[in-house]
């Protein structure tokens, strides 16, 4: 049985001679000399009880015991460096949710965005609704929130503020005396709210027609010409329709989007930078 552990530099040692097949490359990849990299084999070897390399003039070949032993060489040294990693530089996460009525089809170039602003960073992206969010936000389950505006808080940054209208598909059309046909997400969904309350709010007869469990669904029944949302203009193509000044409905205010950070390293900061930056492109574009 052995009991005394392996010496690391040796086993790396043995690994590039297997790797290069040649002491002379296996030294100058180490930046060691040839009689030290010959060494270490030696103990190598003393020290496993057999011997590992023979050694011929032009070349360098493995013993069976050298193959056998090659394999868990390798995935000794992966263990070793992964675990010296993860003591020495961890990685750090930024756990980040975007609600589903703010990421957009931009979401592909603001991730790309944070990548290059922090790459050293994991990043982790939840979609979901506003007030789920918040909630995560304050169990401490996120380390970033954005969101559309909840009043009933003060510690959230306003980033910018977002025009919403009411959007159908092209040719679409309204058939006189009947409820406006609605598609919305469903409750506590605040923007189904907004749209319900100020359709009530103007004495207009409405009907729900459709309830997606997101916004792309949402957006996939008004091109499909179920009826009409409340929606910014970017979460919908470029071929939809505002109708709401055509059909007499009441407007919709700008809405804003709320950043809720409790970043605290200067990676971390960073990538909230990039982040803020590009909803703020994303909405003026």
């Amino acid at each position: 049985m052995i009991n005394a552990p392996l010496d690391l530099d040796a086993v790396r040692a043995f690994v590039r001679i297997a790797e290069l097949g040649s002491f002379t490359r296996a030294a100058r990849a180490t930046q060691v000399s040839q009689s030290a990299i010959s060494l270490k084999l030696k103990r190598l070897e003393e020290r496993l009880g057999c011997r590992l390399v023979d050694r011929t003039p032009r070349h360098v070949d493995l013993t069976q015991q050298g193959t056998e032993f090659l394999q868990h060489a390798r995935i000794l040294l992966e263990a070793h460096d992964r675990a010296l990693a993860m003591v020495i530089e961890p990685r750090q996460r930024l756990t980040i949710g975007i609600s589903d009525h703010v990421a957009g089809p931009e979401l592909p170039a603001v991730i790309a965005r944070i990548n290059a602003e922090a790459p050293q960073l994991v990043i982790e992206i939840q979609i979901g609704s506003s007030d789920a969010l918040l909630q995560q936000f304050d169990r401490r389950e996120l380390d970033v929130a954005i969101v559309r505006f909840d009043a009933d808080r003060d510690d959230g940054t306003i980033l910018c503020r977002e025009r919403i209208g009411w959007f159908a598909a092209p040719g679409w059309s309204h058939r006189e005396g009947l409820p406006l046909p609605l598609a919305t997400m469903p409750d506590p969904c605040g923007m189904r709210k907004l749209a319900c309350e100020t359709l009530d709010a103007a004495g207009l007869a409405w009907r729900e027609v459709f309830v997606g469990g997101g916004v792309a669904a949402v957006s996939a029944a008004v091109m499909a010409r179920l009826g009409i949302a409340a929606l910014s203009p970017r979460m919908l193509p470029p071929e939809a329709v505002d109708v709401g000044a055509g059909l007499g409905l009441p407007a919709l205010p700008h809405l804003p989007i709320a950043l809720h950070s409790r970043a605290t390293t200067a990676d971390s900061r960073s990538a909230i930078d990039a982040l803020s930056s590009a909803f703020r492109s994303a909405v003026r574009g």
